[in-house]
């Protein structure tokens, strides 16, 4: 089991750097006036998005069930850790609608919008991390 842990903490990782890197490209996509500039985020947001952050995800998911069916955990903080997680995967969904509505041209909104949505992810893995490292219930 431990290394399903050890995949699950690596996957949880990529996950998460790609959940940070994100909005940071809608930041930067949302500020440029070039052709260029836009064209290439919308490269990297697309490679981001389907090269890393969803397999990351997906792996994520996998491993952290598979833990959580071997070791039998059915308790509180792992309900409110699994809630956490499902807002995670649902702004991991928003990451994806957002970047189709970039690469169709379509910025719905300016680049202080995103750098503020670009912290939500910092507050849920907080709140997992203490969840699982300290089961307060």
């Amino acid at each position: 089991m431990l290394w399903i842990k050890s995949l699950h903490i690596i996957s949880v990782i990529c996950w998460m750097a790609g959940i940070f890197y994100m909005p940071r490209l809608f930041v930067y996509h949302a500020m440029s006036e070039d052709t260029v500039s836009k064209e290439r985020f919308k490269v990297m947001q697309r490679k981001l998005y389907h090269g890393i952050m969803t397999p990351a995800m997906a792996a994520s998911l996998v491993f952290g069930f598979w833990l959580m069916a071997a070791w039998k955990v059915n308790t509180g903080w792992m309900h409110a850790k699994l809630l956490l997680v499902a807002v995670l995967v649902a702004y991991h969904l928003w990451c994806g609608k957002t970047m189709r509505r970039f690469a169709n041209d379509d910025i719905p909104h300016g680049h202080v919008f995103y750098r503020w949505l670009n912290e939500a992810p910092v507050f849920l893995l907080v709140g997992i991390v203490i969840l699982v490292v300290v089961k307060p219930f």
